[in-house]
């Protein structure tokens, strides 16, 4: 009997001691991982802030498969809510909740644990911030809160500390987030609309030289003086911007091309400005849409040169091809969003006494 009284107070004691040593331990964290991803802010944001697309980069649900998830009547924006359940140790169940957001810059988020030692609760946070390069985020996931004395006790005996784990699991979701945006900006489609009737009109234009691969920051110039133009003599445009393609040469690949914004009515220009006035004749065209980073124009042209082809018309050379992008990159973030309408001119009816027909 004294020998198990003994062996009692000796496990008394041992308790009465790893009580007192796990209830002095600090039980916060404040654990934040950060990743500069190669997309705009606004497009990371909206991605986070949809609790639907977390499938595809959280670095959790991969564990489980068959994790079973319930969305709430929102899943983006602030209230917005999911629960998710597996048998998985390392998923678990839980839910979360967006407590608040600020648009392109910052989601808050309470997240909650259901596990056998009762309910755990933590602060989630994201950061969106813009670089220089405007197509780049430095984007910070992180969590704080306090631990319990039972998660105290359980993380004691696991390889790894709490904030080991997470910073571990937020460094992988970070890298699939960004795999999974890079997947959804080249997303693009092709459509040859077919034969169309562009209306024409006048235009304000610089027209340059310019290589392959110095086309876009040589346009982005181009623009830039038209528009600074037009903003200083108070000319409103009225319609989008343009570019008309003048000579290509194959070999070497430099290119004579326009840049315009369409204007209502004729504007003279001062003696010596490289900005000057244009009329673009109403023309007869083959429309083909991209939709989806100018990346892609070179197979929207190839499959619009197929498809003027195989209906064996015939392009008017007396007329400039020229495409139109219809929407603003700086209000459409994702290249995959963006549209591009390209006109490449051809003969109506091929009975015309045009020159190019006759043979003349």
């Amino acid at each position: 009997m004294k020998l198990l009284k003994y062996i009692f107070f000796l496990l008394l004691i041992v308790i009465i001691g790893g009580a007192v040593y796990f209830g002095t331990q600090d039980g916060s964290y404040n654990i934040m991982e950060s990743k500069v991803i190669n997309a705009p802010s606004s497009v990371v944001y909206n991605n986070v802030n949809d609790y639907k697309n977390w499938p595809a980069w959280s670095p959790w649900l991969e564990k489980d498969p068959e994790t079973v998830l319930t969305y709430g009547t929102s899943t983006t924006g602030k209230d917005a809510n999911y629960a998710w359940e597996s048998d998985h140790m390392e998923v678990g169940k839980g839910s979360m909740k967006t407590i608040d957001v600020k648009e392109n810059e910052s989601i808050h988020q309470e997240i909650i644990f259901h596990t056998p030692m009762g309910e755990s609760r933590s602060d989630v946070n994201w950061l969106f911030e813009s670089t220089t390069n405007s197509m780049q985020t430095k984007v910070s996931w992180g969590m704080k809160g306090e631990q319990s004395f039972m998660e105290k006790v359980f993380m004691f005996f696991q390889e790894e500390d709490l904030e080991t784990m997470v910073s571990k699991s937020y460094r992988t979701g970070l890298e699939k987030l960004e795999d999974q945006l890079q997947i959804e900006m080249k997303k693009y489609s092709i459509e040859v609309k077919g034969m169309a009737e562009h209306g024409g009109g006048y235009y304000m234009y610089v027209t340059s030289s310019a290589k392959g691969e110095e086309l876009s920051s040589k346009m982005g110039t181009m623009y830039g003086q038209i528009m600074s133009f037009m903003d200083t003599q108070q000319i409103q445009s009225s319609g989008m911007p343009f570019t008309i393609y003048h000579e290509t040469d194959e070999m070497t690949g430099n290119m004579i091309l326009s840049a315009g914004i369409p204007v209502k009515e004729r504007i003279d220009t001062p003696v010596g400005s490289s900005v000057l006035c244009g009329y673009l004749q109403p023309t007869t065209a083959i429309k083909t849409i991209l939709t989806g980073n100018y990346e892609n124009l070179p197979e929207a042209y190839t499959k619009a040169q197929e498809y003027i082809n195989n209906n064996n018309l015939l392009t008017d050379s007396s007329k400039k091809m020229f495409e139109v992008y219809a929407n603003d990159p700086g209000e459409f973030p994702n290249p995959a969003n963006w549209r591009t309408e390209i006109f490449i001119p051809v003969f109506k009816d091929l009975r015309s006494n045009h020159p190019i027909i006759n043979g003349k």
